[in-house]
């Protein structure tokens, strides 16, 4: 069994948040960050470390130290109807670059993916600096992508794919809208060993999503109150290796708005995890976060705890799907598991929320270069 701190075989089934790093760590340590602040110092390497609320960092690619091939540029959007997950992404990762959408029915298991890559795009999609601002537009030949991020902090994803596979097509629009006075939650990490290395990451998971996706024959419909949509927004200069676990789902529960993310990976999270629970757009942040994974078999049920106990979840998995990624030396290999979410989580005021299956996601990314 794989273990996301070395190459070697656990003995264990139980996948932890930088065990090493964490052992004494709590969340009163962890650096929250409350001004904007750059993520590179005037030589080109990342500092001023730890989270934030508010995505208040600045990033420019052009001042980063490490070289192009290694920067790693994402705007990945999950949405979900009743019926359906769609997964949407656009990620330059130096030298590959790739367009990616994943169908997924939640009723039955069907899956439909597909994969268009782009050889050494070295920052060709000209993604944005800023998470809150800019849009991404994808063209290939008849095929197009679009996410437009609007004023007010609304987005709009366009989708045209003639052929999708199994002579379907897939087109719609989604507007996603996000809640008043709002949270995020924004990281910046670092790894020990790689000074060059960092990872910025931006989630809000909790849009309202209205739209209708045509999928060959299906109408997928996407209204106010049944329709969400979580932001996974990255930039960074990539480690030698890495290992990256990430769960986050969205929904109402008695009349609010419940999501979350959880994750770890190898990097040094002792200023900030990517741990936290939202109710109604406002971040309660969380420290560390175990994934509890059947050892033979993902498609059983998972466990999630934390270490200071303010989450307690299960995990029933629906379907899974792999995605391989590969050229030259760069190899990166994407397991993700679609299922629904049940629990409780303790907020900052100490109230206790309990939910049950929440629709989400959980995957492990593993990279080489």
């Amino acid at each position: 069994m794989e273990s996301p701190y070395n190459d070697q075989a656990e003995q264990s089934h139980v996948f932890q948040t930088q065990r090493p790093v964490f052992r004494h760590v709590h969340s009163k340590t962890q650096n929250e960050i409350f001004s904007p602040l750059s993520i590179l110092d005037e030589k080109g390497q990342p500092h001023n470390f730890g989270w934030s609320r508010h995505p208040g960092f600045f990033y420019d690619p052009f001042l980063v130290a490490a070289p192009r091939y290694k920067i790693t540029e994402s705007d990945r959007y999950i949405v979900q109807s009743p019926t359906h997950l769609i997964v949407l992404e656009i990620r330059d990762a130096g030298w590959l670059g790739c367009m990616c959408i994943s169908v997924i029915s939640l009723r039955d298991k069907k899956r439909s993916s597909h994969t268009f890559k782009t050889f050494i795009p070295m920052g060709s999609f000209d993604l944005p600096t800023s998470s809150t601002s800019g849009s991404v537009r994808w063209r290939k030949k008849k095929a197009h992508l679009d996410f437009v991020c609007m004023d007010g902090g609304v987005r709009i994803i366009q989708v045209d794919i003639p052929y999708f596979g199994r002579h379907r097509s897939l087109r719609g629009t989604i507007v996603l809208m996000e809640p008043p006075s709002h949270h995020s939650l924004n990281t910046n990490q670092p790894w020990r060993n790689e000074k060059t290395a960092f990872r910025y990451s931006h989630c809000s998971p909790w849009y309202s999503a209205e739209g209708v996706i045509q999928f060959g024959g299906t109408e997928i419909i996407f209204t106010r109150g049944n329709g969400w949509g979580i932001l996974d927004w990255n930039r960074g200069a990539r480690p030698k290796a890495d290992i990256r676990y990430w769960a986050s789902a969205c929904g109402m529960i008695e009349g609010r708005q419940i999501s979350f993310c959880v994750g770890y990976s190898r990097a040094d999270f002792s200023k900030g995890t990517e741990n936290g629970f939202f109710v109604d757009g406002k971040l309660h942040k969380l420290d560390q976060v175990t994934f509890h994974i059947p050892l033979n078999d993902w498609l059983s049920p998972w466990r999630f705890t934390s270490n200071d106990n303010r989450l307690e979840m299960s995990f029933t998995p629906h379907q899974e799907r792999i995605e391989r990624r590969r050229l030259f030396f760069h190899n990166t290999t994407l397991r993700q598991v679609c299922g629904f979410f049940s629990g409780r989580a303790i907020l900052d005021d100490g109230e206790i929320i309990e939910f049950q299956n929440l629709t989400g996601f959980a995957e492990r990314s593993k990279m080489r270069l």
